[in-house]
């Protein structure tokens, strides 16, 4: 005999027959589910006494509920989800779930988006102890939500958001310990949140958003560490966020924004390291945004807008690998934008409108896809002219120390001016043709490809004019970004040093504490953001980040170092017993028969690279040391 009749999603339109149990004594399940079908539900559905599972959902079907659902005694699951059903408007409550309490076996109820507009009767406290999952979202349920709601004790899933309720949570909702997704968004409910939420220690998803809940947040929220989306924005909440909210380490969706919380942000905010989303916007939090955000790696969106925040942006959310949102307009924020944003590579929305931000607008990186919309109503921030905003006053500054420096120097090692053109259209210089590009693009690509003696030669180039720059000069030079893609490359693949943008002049051993970031992310040396001092030694770090990179092709910002795992820990970690391990895999099948001459080769130069790269300048090499040790390793095993 026929058990299961399924019609799921065969766009059939019409009508249920009266006649539709006739014939199916041993029907179990009935699925008919998004079709077309219309009219009312028929009374004799009742007839299949076996019945397990019945699912009209998606259709349009409109009417009453059959108030005689009751006689299916086996039933365990029943869906009306998305139809146009409606209730006896001579009724109060939904009468037919006063039916459904004689169905003894049923887990699943799921009837959501339909046009109900009654009450959720008192019985609803006497459903089945298997009951599992009630939805009724967005259905035009009003009134109060009943006590005995909490009798329900083995509910996983109790969705009524998005209705018409009123009056107060119920404390008896404290009694479901064992439910997982409650939501009770998109409502009308007021007063607090009880503490008895607290015992609802199984939790995983919990939306009570867009309400007119008020008060201070229960701090034993601490208690639900199964907790990982909370939503509770749109409310009228008060006072600080308990710092014991910062507790559930692996939290993931937080969201408190629209409502009325004030004080500071808690340093141990930083502390949740699964959070992926924070929405704190549109509150009155004031002081400033904490440090310790930085450290939430796996964050994709922040919004802190429309509060009251001061204080610069941290240079930490630099370190926010994953941010693709970030909205901090309308606070009280000054300082520069941190050039360390520019490494947000998954970036795509940055707004710090209306604050009282000044300096430069970073270029390059996310920033360049952004507009002025951005950045409007910050008075003293200045930049391209793609953000709108005034021009630096040394916008200039950068075209005027590349020429005065590149017309002082030669060396067979840095690029050669041919002319240059400066007008208030136009800034230029020309400089010899370079056939092979730059060494970037001889990294990255597998189209191209250096053995050990080309890498070598290059970067004993690059040593030779680093120094020069530093010693050979009666004012040492400090380049200040040494990177694969300034380093240029002849047809003979002799290697020029070129880009003096941000070079420095000053007298031996000085050093300059600057006011704004140098260079680029992954090559600036570690006193850039501790002390703010450069010296020659800046240079000789950036050069040894760069031997790195030509012997590995792995850039410093690549997606695997996060954090203290920095490029140099990597090598760190490998050197020496594993170092053929992280060569560049071209080069080591390049070597033939395992040459053990060429990986004593490898060792070296890595040895040198990680002297050069010290974290303290004083224990770096001088560039003069750098040469003459890539001269003898060339000699003793090239």
């Amino acid at each position: 005999m026929l058990q299961i009749l399924d019609f799921t999603n065969n766009n059939i339109s019409g009508n249920l027959p009266s006649s539709i149990a006739n014939g199916l004594p041993d029907l179990e399940g009935l699925y008919i589910s998004g079709n077309q079908l219309s009219g009312e539900i028929p009374g004799s559905i009742s007839n299949f006494s076996k019945l397990i599972e019945l699912d009209l959902g998606g259709n349009s079907f409109s009417g009453r509920v059959p108030m005689n659902l009751g006689n299916l005694q086996n039933l365990q699951y029943l869906n009306f989800d998305s139809n146009q059903l409606t209730n006896d408007p001579s009724m109060l409550e939904l009468d037919f779930l006063i039916s459904l309490v004689n169905c003894r076996q049923l887990k699943v109820i799921e009837i959501g988006s339909n046009s109900f507009d009654g009450m959720l009767p008192r019985a609803l406290g006497n459903l089945s102890a298997s009951i599992e999952a009630f939805t009724a979202d967005f259905c035009g349920i009003k009134g109060i939500i009943p006590n005995e709601i909490g009798n329900v004790s083995n509910l996983i899933e109790l969705d009524i958001g998005g209705n018409e309720l009123t009056g107060k949570i119920p404390d008896t909702l404290g009694q479901l310990t064992k439910v997982q997704r409650l939501r009770l968004n998109d409502n009308k409910l007021q007063g607090s949140i009880h503490v008895n939420f607290c015992h609802l220690v199984n939790m995983y998803h919990l939306d009570l958003g867009n309400n007119h809940l008020s008060r201070q947040l229960p701090t034993c929220l601490e208690n639900l560490t199964s907790l990982r989306e909370l939503n509770l924005s749109y409310n009228s909440l008060t006072f600080t966020i308990p710092s014991t909210m910062w507790t559930n380490k692996e939290i993931q969706i937080m969201d408190l924004s629209n409502n009325l919380f004030n004080g500071s942000l808690a340093p141990e905010s930083g502390s949740v390291k699964g959070m992926r989303e924070l929405y704190l916007s549109r509150n009155q939090f004031s002081g400033e945004i904490p440090s310790t955000i930085g450290k939430l790696q796996s964050l994709e969106n922040l919004t802190l807008s429309n509060n009251r925040l001061h204080g610069p942006i941290p240079e930490s959310l630099g370190d926010l690998i994953s941010l693709q949102y970030l909205d901090l307009a309308k606070n009280n924020l000054y300082g520069e934008i941190p050039r360390s944003l520019k490494k947000l590579k998954e970036l795509v929305y940055f707004n710090v409108s209306f604050n009282e931000l000044s300096g430069e607008i970073p270029n390059g990186g996310p920033f360049k896809n952004l507009t002025a919309d951005f950045f409007v109503g910050n008075s003293k921030l200045c930049g391209s002219s793609q953000y709108e905003v005034m021009p630096c006053k040394g916008a200039n500054k950068s075209f005027d120390t590349e020429c005065h420096i590149l017309c002082k120097i030669r060396h067979r090692n840095l690029v050669k001016v041919i002319t240059s053109c400066s007008n208030l259209d136009l800034k230029a210089l020309v400089l010899e043709y370079m056939p092979n590009g730059n060494l970037n693009k001889w990294l990255s690509s597998s189209n191209y490809f250096l053995n050990i003696v080309q890498r070598l030669e290059i970067m004993i180039d690059v040593a030779s004019a680093l120094e020069y720059l530093h010693h050979g000069y009666p004012s040492p030079i400090v380049h200040c970004d040494l990177k694969p893609s300034n380093i240029l490359l002849d047809e003979d693949m002799v290697a020029h040093v070129a880009d003096f943008g941000i070079a420095k002049l000053f007298t031996e051993d000085q050093r300059i504490s600057l006011t704004k970031t140098l260079g680029t992310i992954g090559y600036m040396a570690p006193e850039y953001g501790s002390t703010g001092l450069i010296s020659t030694m800046a240079d000789v770090y950036s050069f040894g980040i760069m031997l790195m990179e030509t012997f590995t092709k792995m850039k410093p910002t690549d997606d695997m170092f996060v954090g203290e795992f920095t490029m140099r820990r990597w090598l760190f970690e490998s050197f020496p017993n594993a170092i053929t391990q992280i060569v560049d895999v071209d080069l080591m099948n390049a070597v033939e028969n395992n040459d053990r001459a060429e990986e004593s080769c490898f060792r070296s130069i890595m040895g040198l690279a990680l002297e050069c790269t010290a974290d303290f300048p004083e224990e770096r090499l001088s560039a003069k040391d750098v040469l003459t040790r890539l001269k003898k390793i060339k000699t003793e095993f090239c």
